[in-house]
């Protein structure tokens, strides 16, 4: 059965905003009043004032999605993370001196993004999905207004690049003198443990965007297609990406790193003044 989505604005000073996104997505465009349109919708992005979010709709729906990286749990890891001994600087291989070129093949809402570029990384990301290709624009948007009395944010955010295109696809097009250092994939997982209100919201988002079903096909892609290493995120017990041993794993208490070496990192890689 497929997903119903509409556009919802509930702010007339929006409106023209509502209506590109609604013509841009080819989905109709709802207003609060329109309460028994928005019940038969399974989802409804919100175009309101504070941001663009994603809602599903019911009487139990969790609360909405949004991508932000001015407050909350990612802002508080910006601030006060545990910086290189984090398991995915490890397992990207940063260090002192060493800040590899990292291309995110499966951005999402851009959280490990945003760590690796907070670390020093310089970060492409890929996302194919519309609407959360919109999501994730909308809170890089958000964030750079907030930056603008932030500097250390904004030499953050100039260090990310957000492309909307499928990852095979940019992968493939790739030429040999612009392979990124490395190559990062956290593919689309069924979520198991839906307690936490925000796995609730993920889950609802996972039913929207579904499993990455050619995610397998990403792994010798990444491998033809990268410098030093490729890293996959992955659920602990999740079976291995295209049932393909890496050279090393980095294991936590609900995910996994899977490293792939392909040669070693140099002792120092595209260092900037900042670090």
């Amino acid at each position: 059965m497929s997903i119903k989505i509409a556009i919802l604005c509930n702010a007339p000073e929006i409106l023209a905003q509502a209506e590109l996104f609604a013509g841009q997505f080819s989905l109709p465009l709802l207003r609060e009043r329109d309460v028994s349109e928005i019940d038969e919708a399974d989802f409804v992005v919100v175009i309101a004032a504070h941001g663009i979010e994603l809602q599903q709709t019911g009487r139990k729906a969790p609360g909405p999605i949004r991508a932000d990286f001015t407050e909350g749990a990612v802002d508080h890891r910006r601030k006060f993370g545990g910086g290189k001994g984090q398991m995915i600087a490890k397992a990207v291989g940063i260090k002192a001196g060493v800040y590899p070129r990292v291309l995110d093949a499966t951005a999402g809402l851009g959280k490990d993004s945003f760590v690796l570029a907070t670390l020093g990384c310089s970060v492409t990301m890929i996302e194919r999905s519309p609407i959360v290709h919109c999501l994730l624009n909308n809170g890089l948007e958000r964030a750079r207004d907030f930056a603008l009395e932030d500097a250390e944010l904004g030499a953050v955010l100039a260090r990310m690049q957000l492309v909307k295109q499928d990852s095979l696809a940019y992968l493939q097009s790739l030429t040999a003198d612009n392979y990124p250092d490395v190559i990062y994939l956290d593919p689309m997982f069924p979520e198991r443990n839906k307690t936490a209100d925000v796995k609730k919201e993920m889950a609802a988002f996972h039913s929207l965007v579904g499993k990455d079903e050619d995610a397998d096909a990403l792994l010798p892609l990444a491998l033809a297609h990268a410098n030093y290493r490729v890293v996959v995120k992955r659920p602990r017990k999740a079976p291995l990406l295209n049932n393909q041993a890496p050279s090393y794993q980095l294991e936590g208490k609900s995910s996994r790193y899977d490293i792939y070496t392909l040669k070693k990192l140099p002792e120092r890689l595209n260092t900037t003044s900042d670090y």
